[in-house]
């Protein structure tokens, strides 16, 4: 089945049998059409509307008064400096600042991070998650020694975590930061888990340490609040429970409100959580407001150039970062692939890109973690992204009941969440699928305290199940192959190394 491709990851409908739902990460099949009336990029507007850009130079040192007077030259205004990894945002309304900053000795590259003016153009949000009603809460039964809502999360047995539960919930020393739409950490499922020093709102490119700048407003979307639940929702006999209900979980809000990822505020978050202990992050979604980065292209380039280097900061500080493969169910392994959702905040347009040399950042960025989605029969999700080398682990992320549909007493396809507000529901995609191996990572660093990213990675992959490819992969079965499974048992395109295992985190 190839999916009707949809200009926005994070908006979708969902096959007949499933929720309407909205996530980052998550179902395509839904075309979005509140940007078409998006202006028109900065270069060609007459008023010249200011756009931000990343600057990058020699990490290690200060901004150098050469290069300031050459961004104010070009008609920039430094917003923050980086310089732990050489990266400086900036805004200008100057069309070509990009152009004259990047013959400037010492700037080693440069780009805009977006193509509609600042602020960006709202798109909203085309769907919501499947809420469970008072009612629903209110009449769930389950046995003794689990959370009232854990009869209907298929997807911890499907990774052994409610077994690792009987031997440790994971440390209250280890911290996962959910880089994503912002954290409701009033929940009473997160809020016993919450860690607050590591939180902050770095929107702007710049952190901001306001009380609670962490959390979505009631417009914004509730998938980080769903991500954060997923990973360490308390086990404390209310509502849910987490793959890692143990551990502590911290909100790094980067997206506008009108649900954009731009790389000035990933690179904010990464630099923030390598600089404040964190041992994890979960990356359920990709740095706007292009879904490939290709290096041949000057303002692209920079983009990956400041976010790989803040990944690569965190991981040197000691985080493993984990993230979502997408799922618009490319091959990511393919030679070619048509991407007609970029740039996704003016006027995006069909291209043909080669996702080795263009890449979905930050998952394809060395180092990290990418994630493949599964589905209740433990087969690859109808959206996931998949590709030999680029998969390393899967994790359970949601299918429709119509393809796979999870044990009784379980009757949602999709995954069970936290959602402001005290709430709880529904969502499925890779953006379900990343943060249960965040949480395995975070079990893994909790039963080996001293263990580098190296070493969690490697434990990660090492105590994974192995399975094999799905051949043939019919998963509507009409009878056509939807997408083509390449490697052997041990390591594939479908699931990399195999599907996480929670109970081997605590026990090797």
């Amino acid at each position: 089945m190839t999916a009707p491709y949809a200009r926005y990851r994070r908006a979708v409908a969902i096959p007949a049998g499933m929720a309407m739902a909205t996530a980052l990460a998550f179902l395509p099949n839904t075309v979005a059409t509140a940007a078409e009336d998006a202006p028109a990029p900065t270069a060609a507007r007459a008023d010249a509307t200011p756009l931000s850009y990343v600057v990058n130079v020699k990490p290690g040192h200060g901004t150098s008064a050469h290069v300031k007077k050459a961004v104010a030259e070009a008609g920039g205004t430094i917003v923050t400096s980086y310089d732990q990894i050489g990266v400086i945002v900036v805004h200008s309304s100057n069309p070509d600042f990009a152009k004259e900053i990047r013959t400037v000795r010492g700037v080693q590259s440069a780009g805009a991070t977006r193509t509609a003016p600042l602020p960006s153009a709202s798109t909203g949000d085309l769907g919501a998650p499947k809420v469970l009603s008072a009612a629903e809460v209110a009449a769930a039964d389950a046995p003794a020694g689990q959370d009232p809502l854990q009869p209907q999360q298929w997807d911890l047995p499907a990774i052994k975590a409610d077994k690792a539960h009987e031997k440790t919930l994971g440390s209250e020393k280890v911290t996962v930061a959910v880089i994503d739409t912002g954290v409701d950490d009033t929940h009473p499922d997160i809020a016993p888990n919450f860690d607050r020093g590591a939180s902050v709102n770095c929107v702007s490119g710049k952190p901001d340490t306001a009380d609670g700048a962490w959390r979505p407003s009631a417009q914004e979307s509730p998938h980080g609040t769903h991500v954060a639940g997923e990973i360490a929702a308390a086990k404390n006999g209310v509502g849910m429970t987490g793959v890692a209900p143990g551990v502590k979980v911290s909100g790094i809000k980067v997206s506008t409100t009108a649900g954009f990822f731009y790389t000035e505020a990933v690179v904010c978050g990464f630099v923030w959580a390598a600089e404040h202990g964190v041992d994890v992050t979960n990356n359920s979604y990709y740095t706007d407001p292009w879904y490939f980065n290709c290096k041949n292209d000057p303002d692209q380039k920079a983009l990956v150039e400041a976010v790989g280097r803040a990944s690569r900061y965190a991981e040197k500080k000691g985080a493993v970062n984990v993230a979502a493969a997408g799922n618009e169910n490319y091959d990511l392994a393919a030679d070619e692939i048509t991407d007609p959702s970029s740039p996704n905040d003016s006027t995006p347009g069909d291209r043909v890109v080669d996702p080795s040399k263009c890449l979905d950042i930050p998952t394809q960025l060395p180092g990290v973690v990418t994630v493949a989605s599964t589905g209740a029969k433990g087969i690859k999700s109808s959206f996931s992204n998949h590709g030999l080398g680029v998969i390393d682990v899967a994790a359970p992320g949601g299918d429709s009941t119509a393809y796979q549909k999870p044990d009784a007493p379980a009757t949602s396809g999709l995954i069970l969440g936290t959602l402001p507000g005290g709430k709880w529901g529904y969502m499925a995609g890779t953006s379900m699928a990343s943060p249960h191996v965040a949480g395995v990572a975070a079990l893994i660093k909790s039963t080996h305290p001293y263990a580098s990213p190296a070493l969690v990675k490697a434990l990660l992959y090492a105590e994974a199940d192995a399975t094999p490819c799905t051949d043939p992969y019919d998963i509507n079965g009409d009878g056509k192959v939807d997408a083509v499974c390449e490697g052997s048992e041990n390591r594939n395109g479908f699931y990399g190394w195999g599907i996480a295992d929670a109970l081997d985190a605590v026990t090797k």
